[in-house]
């Protein structure tokens, strides 16, 4: 990839240093490391932006553009104090099944594509890359980098977009991450750097060591076998937490969740996710988890959806088309009715929200072949895709129970209802725009209700509405609803801790090539956490 160009015409000149960590394969902790550097930067006074060139996740969110990017760069920014922008990924990629991947180029639909097509458009995505980094550059003092899945597979480099190809443009001075929890560590870290170039090899300052657990004494020779293999220093041993919370960048959390379901029972509010196979933009369902009185559990085979459970949401998804035929297909669709028929609620988001429909139809091919599914039937309503996205912001209130909502919208389908016994959910409008509309569905009796809108339980006066209408139904007293999202800000600081405490902090950002703020007091840091965020 050619280097930005540090004096573009008309432009300012790009200075910005840039940092990049890099991954020996998915999910060992590039964002969370990414996202500590982004706020002990902006702890020390430093303007620090996040970037990853592309990013592959059905967990998005709208940027103060308009635009969609991957939910790694949104809490990247936000741990900067910044307003997330399209230019901190410039390419989205949305795995949807049978038909492709859909790429998001700057915040838009760029098109549906498979992988021979999408490769073809690389030299085009490159010029999209390099545009939207060098624009941050300009404005800031260090760019904080994320690489993408592993960083040395043979067969992709060719064609690399986002790991070492990136640096090199971007000067950036590269730290390769690796988890310990998943076991072969050593072979990670050193093989991986055997398969450098020695271009590559220069541009890594050394290795961090993420998801530790025991005695970090007892790895101390391990340390020492990796320096002398590779020449290159340990820039720490982080150890696995638990009690830092947040925001998970797709949906490997979800799919890859190992925990043994929370006991459900007559004293807690119980809260039934159904894991579909496309499963989008799970996070809005996360707040839930830090109400105390409140278990949530994702279902993917339908005799888990046992008596005892209060609600069951069914959340976003890529390819609502192919997951209303798995409803069909793997009995969950009559699961869903049997619940319903004995007293259970349903709340869908997105495309949930379309399956409770009685029919998704797609004349455009734009998910499917087929030209229409049946939903789970649960509202009269009928979705149409359509090839243009709906991505926006929005705010409004509930209209049942009047509380404040906002979120954002993103959906390829338009829902309509048909005869029947339905009311409108919310009424929501475009952030100072003062033209509103009706928004999704509720049945007469208040059990089963729909929407478009992500991040409508993040409010905590909707929330708290929510979870004790439940509460009240099951007998159990009401409770205020906890913390908002806004909690996590403080969450970012205590992962900034964490890594500065098991971390060669001092030695990554000497490789800057920038003259930093030095280490700051406790009381300056706070200072500066809570300006802008």
């Amino acid at each position: 990839m050619e280097a930005i160009n540090r004096e573009s015409a008309g432009q300012a000149p790009v200075n910005a240093g840039a940092v990049m960590f890099l991954g020996t394969g998915s999910d060992v902790g590039k964002s969370i490391a990414a996202t500590a550097f982004c706020r002990i930067l902006r702890r020390r006074g430093c303007r620090v932006a996040p970037f990853k060139a592309q990013n592959m996740s059905n967990n998005s969110y709208v940027t103060v553009e308009g635009g969609e990017i991957g939910r790694a760069q949104v809490v990247q920014a936000e741990a900067a104090g910044l307003l997330p922008s399209v230019h901190m990924n410039p390419v989205l990629l949305k795995p949807s099944s049978e038909h492709g991947t859909q790429v998001i180029l700057q915040g838009k639909v760029f098109g549906q594509m498979d992988a021979m097509e999408y490769y073809a458009m690389k030299p085009r995505l490159r010029q999209a890359v390099l545009s939207s980094y060098g624009r941050l550059a300009r404005e800031y003092d260090v760019i904080v980098m994320e690489g993408a899945g592993s960083c040395c597979e043979m067969n992709l480099k060719p064609h690399d977009l986002v790991n070492f190809q990136m640096a090199e443009a971007a000067g950036a001075r590269c730290v390769l991450v690796a988890d310990i929890d998943r076991g072969g560590v050593f072979a990670q870290l050193i093989g991986s750097y055997n398969l450098m170039t020695r271009q590559e090899q220069d541009l890594t300052i050394g290795f961090l060591i993420n998801k530790f657990r025991g005695d970090p004494g007892l790895f101390l020779s391990g340390i020492e076998y990796i320096e002398k293999k590779t020449g290159k220093p340990v820039l720490g041993l982080i150890p696995f937490y638990r009690d830092i919370a947040i925001d998970s960048e797709d949906s490997v959390a979800v799919q890859q969740d190992r925990r043994a379901p929370g006991s459900i029972g007559p004293a807690t509010l119980n809260i039934a996710v159904l894991k579909l196979p496309v499963i989008s933009n799970f996070t809005d369902l996360e707040i839930l988890e830090k109400e105390k009185d409140v278990v949530v559990n994702y279902l993917v085979h339908p005799g888990e959806l046992v008596p005892g459970y209060d609600c069951l949401i069914i959340p976003g998804t890529k390819n609502v088309m192919e997951d209303a035929l798995w409803l069909g297909r793997t009995g969950w669709k009559r699961a869903v009715r049997d619940f319903v028929e004995k007293g259970g609620h349903v709340l869908g988001i997105c495309g949930g929200y379309q399956l409770l429909g009685r029919r998704i139809a797609d004349p455009d091919g734009v998910e499917s072949d087929r030209p229409q599914v049946a939903g789970l039937g649960l509202l009269p309503l009928e979705t149409v895709l359509e090839q243009d996205k709906v991505i926006r912001k929005v705010n409004g209130i509930c209209l049942g129970n009047r509380k404040q909502v906002s979120g954002y919208e993103i959906h390829m389908g338009r829902t309509r209802p048909l005869q029947g016994q339905a009311r409108p959910f919310l009424r929501i409008r475009r952030p100072g725009d003062r033209s509103a509309w009706e928004d999704g569905y509720i049945s007469r009796d208040g059990r089963i209700a729909g929407t478009y809108v992500h991040g409508i339980l993040d409010r905590p006066g909707f929330r708290g509405a929510f979870l004790n209408s439940l509460r009240r139904e099951k007998g159990l007293g009401e409770r205020r609803p906890g913390q908002g999202r806004c909690a996590r800000f403080r969450q970012y600081d205590r992962l900034a801790d964490h890594f500065e405490t098991y971390c060669d902090v001092e030695r990554i950002i000497s490789n800057l090539g920038k003259t930093l703020t030095p280490a700051l007091s406790r009381g300056e840091r706070e200072k500066n956490s809570r300006e802008g965020f």
